[in-house]
């Protein structure tokens, strides 16, 4: 490997646009190879990594391989000859979520997009000294939907020597990540590297709100004090983008809420991008941002043309570009993103937020560099519960996801309530129904 050999080694499957590779990297893991299938996150995996301006990455620029087929047909050590059965720190991987998604059918392991086999696979095959795997909550709430599957998961896991720490939900949120966005964490540590792990404190992050996270940039894109937007060619439209942001700021400041409701990527088949379902439209609105498309960006066609669109209509708000919508999800600013809109936005939106994975990443750094005594894992939920003779006992409908997430939502406010200062309740709707009103579009 050229340079200097790094403390961390990763390998990620399913590495997207590369959120949770960011965030691992920011917590010192340095990746052997990222695999990826989807042609635009892989321009930009390699827009970004390969790119000599990207501080920080110049390891992964000599030693990293961006393998752009299909996982199933990912062979490890045929790719990375240098590296040795059981040397690898970390395996991780956000396998596909739509199996288990609200949004979709929820078929689990009868979906043809289930990936937990092949990253079993790579455990067995591999044998890192940890294992961290990343998906939506649907795969643990309700607990009995996929109870069964879970278990198998577990069951083999530790079948091939590992202790499974556990399978959590961490809210983006808590974390500094100014939206709504639950993921399902599972984290594993082989048996003879186990001494303990713990799970990274959301209360330990200082919050962000959407106000805090975008201002800048629609500063940028309004023309205000220090920025000139060189688009805005008349004394006309410098007005009303002056007034376009002003609203923007009213609105965004003192929304009731101050995180955002779920980006969502949507599907390659149908539509185009925008900020989600009807729910995540409405909740936008708080925040003086149109929600029915996302705004071009100099790149692209029809930039100046739709400006009318994008930012100065008054009346629906301003419209987030693709590198907001990246704000929102956590990435860096100097993240870059290739494709047409579309791609980019879906990529975004179907991103691990990094400052998410790099708060777990660093847990598992932590407890790989534990000594003394090795431990025993910890009994888990799913322990306590016998096997089912089926993984849906139950179909779980529209009123029955909406309830779910409404519960956790008024328990989420609660929380919010109590540690965040920067939460201002106001305006006629109230804050309960409000947060309610963002959970419900908050499982994708």
């Amino acid at each position: 490997m050229g340079g200097n050999t790094p403390k961390l080694t990763s390998i990620e499957i399913c590495a997207g646009a590369g959120g949770q590779a960011v965030g691992l990297h920011a917590a010192n893991f340095r990746h052997l190879a990222l695999v990826e299938i989807d042609k635009h996150a892989v321009q930009t995996l390699r827009a970004n990594i390969k790119n000599k301006h990207t501080k920080g990455w110049k390891w992964e620029r000599a030693n990293c391989k961006i393998f752009d087929k299909d996982v199933k047909d990912f062979q490890p050590f045929k790719i990375l000859p240098e590296l040795e059965k059981g040397k690898l720190d970390l395996l991780a991987g956000g396998v596909p979520c739509p199996p288990f998604s609200i949004a979709g059918k929820q078929l689990g392991q009868d979906d043809e997009r289930d990936l937990f086999p092949k990253f079993l696979d790579l455990v067995r095959e591999l044998e890192p000294r940890a294992v961290m795997i990343e998906n939506v909550r649907g795969l643990k709430e309700p607990a009995d939907r996929f109870r069964t599957y879970r278990k198998g998961i577990i069951k083999q896991l530790r079948e091939a020597g590992y202790v499974v720490c556990g399978w959590e939900i961490l809210e983006a949120a808590d974390f500094g990540v100014p939206q709504l966005r639950p993921r399902a964490i599972l984290v594993a540590i082989r048996k003879d590297c186990h001494r303990g792990f713990t799970w990274p404190k959301g209360g330990d992050f200082r919050t962000k709100t959407v106000f805090q996270a975008l201002d800048d940039t629609m500063r940028r894109r309004c023309g205000i004090g220090r920025y000139e937007a060189p688009e805005l060619k008349t004394t006309e439209q410098c007005n009303l983008a002056e007034k376009a942001y002003v609203q923007w700021q009213r609105k965004a400041r003192n929304a009731p809420v101050g995180i955002a409701p779920t980006l969502v990527g949507g599907s390659k088949i149908h539509g185009g991008a925008d900020l989600g379902p009807t729910r995540a439209k409405k909740a936008w609105e708080a925040f003086g941002v149109n929600g029915l498309g996302v705004a071009n960006e100099k790149r692209d066609r029809n930039f100046e043309k739709d400006l009318d669109r994008d930012l100065l209509d008054l009346n629906k708000g301003i419209m987030l570009s693709v590198a907001q919508a990246a704000l929102i999800q956590g990435f860096p600013k100097y993240w870059v993103f290739e494709g047409a809109k579309t791609a980019r936005y879906r990529q975004v939106g179907n991103a691990f937020p990094p400052p998410v994975a790099e708060a777990v990443g660093r847990a598992i750094a932590e407890a790989l560099g534990r000594t003394g005594e090795l431990t025993q894992g910890p009994i888990l939920d799913d322990d306590k519960y016998e096997d089912v003779p089926t993984q849906q006992p139950l179909p779980l409908g529209v009123d029955d996801s909406v309830r779910i997430n409404g519960e956790a939502a008024a328990h989420r406010l609660a929380v919010l309530k109590q540690t965040r200062e920067t939460m201002v309740v106001a305006g006629p709707e109230s804050a309960t129904a409000r947060y309610s009103s963002l959970a419900a579009t908050s499982d994708r």
